[in-house]
């Protein structure tokens, strides 16, 4: 270990309390963009926490909530890009949390709150860690831009369109994205894309009001198995999803992405354990053609069904009105618009041309050059920091904005974070272990420092 990593590592640790007492600070504005609160709130606070590092910071309009833009001068010309964002999950059910959800709690090694991973406790690593190397240093080695966004939570459908429209702005040599994390063996995960996303409401109404069950059951239409009826024509019992021209523009996985693919550990029997899955789909038990499908097939998932009554004891109605939340996670090269498209021609043609679609969301799936010189510098400093290879994952399941920020930005994004896989984003008690907060914050500053000193 050099010099500066000394400097760089005894920087974080000496400062920690403080990291903790920011990250308590942030997590306690509550901004959850599903129900628009706090979201302008929470937009002023992280802006103001980026002056207080020392750099300039903006709240900028989009055509949804709003977007915190920073900037800070390195002594090189080369221009680093860090993507967050500070809008979290609702906290419901507020029953499961041990702890107040917006309140940070401090429990033996672990931090808790709403927002502790996803993502607030990076917008801190990514602050301790620049702190960490201009105290090192005594300047920053490149330039910094900061852009942290209040609608990935509900999938960023304004993110493209601010990116277009800013490019200029946004204009930078690379980018670190808002995630990273350990696998269950604490391995640093590399992960280089991720699958797009359409996401949509599925409705219909068969009748002004419900009818009892006994006067309309054998006359009237019934909205839940009308429904019901076309959703089965969506996909069958083995997966393969029905909707005619789904699969066009599906690339499927290069030789590479197979080989770093087959050199993933298999998790199949943690994930079963931590689920309490009886058994995965197609009876798949682990190994390459596993973890191929995880990422590199698309799916349509049911997320959600309403209709007629759903309370204790029985009440005979029919309902008059049914919907559902579903989505699609896309794979290179498929395109959510285009899928929206034949979803409804297909709808029509099997005769549900009364079933309502509503478009409310996506993104387009996007990958990243594994052999990125850029890729090659920050897996270097994971195993400096890790004392291993990390784990690089061509692709991952999940979804997110990353599609203009590779193909209008032509930037590589790469991942350096502070998760793990008990972090239980999105869930009741998400927490963050205090290691991994350290561990990444250190690999975040060796990725600044050493991007800073490139000359390619």
């Amino acid at each position: 270990m050099n010099t500066t990593d000394i400097k760089i590592d005894a920087h974080i640790e000496a400062n920690l309390d403080y990291w903790i007492q920011q990250l308590a600070r942030l997590c306690a504005q509550p901004s959850v963009s599903a129900q628009n609160l706090g979201i302008v709130e929470c937009a002023e606070l992280v802006a103001n926490m980026l002056r207080e590092q020392g750099f300039a910071a903006e709240v900028m309009p989009s055509a949804g909530n709003p977007v915190v833009y920073g900037e800070g001068d390195g002594r090189s010309d080369k221009t680093l890009l860090f993507y967050l964002h500070y809008d979290v999950q609702p906290a419901e059910p507020l029953e499961l949390w041990d702890s107040p959800p917006f309140v940070l709690d401090r429990r033996g090694d672990k931090l808790y709150a709403r927002g502790v991973t996803d993502d607030k406790g990076h917008i801190i690593c990514r602050l301790a860690a620049l702190a960490a190397v201009r105290d090192a240093l005594g300047y920053l080695p490149c330039n910094v831009k900061f852009i942290i966004e209040g609608e990935e939570e509900v999938g960023s459908p304004n993110m493209p369109a601010f990116v277009e429209e800013h490019q200029e702005l946004l204009a930078a040599d690379a980018c670190i994205w808002e995630f990273g994390s350990v696998d269950y063996s604490g391995t640093p995960q590399q992960s280089l894309g991720m699958r797009g996303i359409c996401y949509v409401e599925l409705s219909v109404k068969t009748a002004d009001i419900d009818a009892h069950s006994g006067l309309g059951g054998s006359l009237f239409p019934n909205a839940a198995w009308r429904l019901t009826w076309a959703l089965s024509t969506l996909k069958n019992q083995d997966e393969h999803i029905l909707i005619p021209g789904f699969y066009d523009n599906v690339v499927g996985s290069s030789q590479r992405d197979l080989q770093l693919i087959a050199q993933l550990p298999d998790e199949a029997s943690k994930l079963k354990a931590q689920y309490g899955l009886d058994r995965f789909l197609l009876d798949m038990e682990g190994g390459v053609a596993f973890r191929k499908t995880a990422v590199f097939a698309p799916t349509c998932t049911i997320c959600g069904l309403e209709s007629g009554y759903q309370g204790p004891g029985s009440k005979t109605v029919l309902p008059a009105t049914a919907r559902a939340k579903v989505d699609f996670r896309l794979v290179p090269d498929q395109d959510p618009a285009d899928i929206v498209q034949k979803l409804r021609t297909h709808l029509d043609a099997q005769g549900f041309s009364d079933v309502t679609v509503t478009y409310l969301g996506g993104g387009r799936p996007a990958k990243v050059d594994p052999d990125h010189p850029f890729v090659h510098l920050v897996n270097q400093a994971a195993r400096d920091v890790y004392g291993v290879d990390p784990v690089i994952e061509p692709l991952i399941g999940g979804s997110g904005p990353n599609y203009p920020f590779i193909h209008t930005l032509g930037l590589p994004l790469v991942s350096a974070g502070i998760g793990y896989p008990g972090g239980q984003a999105h869930a009741p008690n998400e927490n963050i272990r205090i290691e991994d907060f350290i561990k990444g914050t250190r690999h975040t500053a060796r990725i600044i420092e050493r991007f800073g000193r490139t000359t390619d």
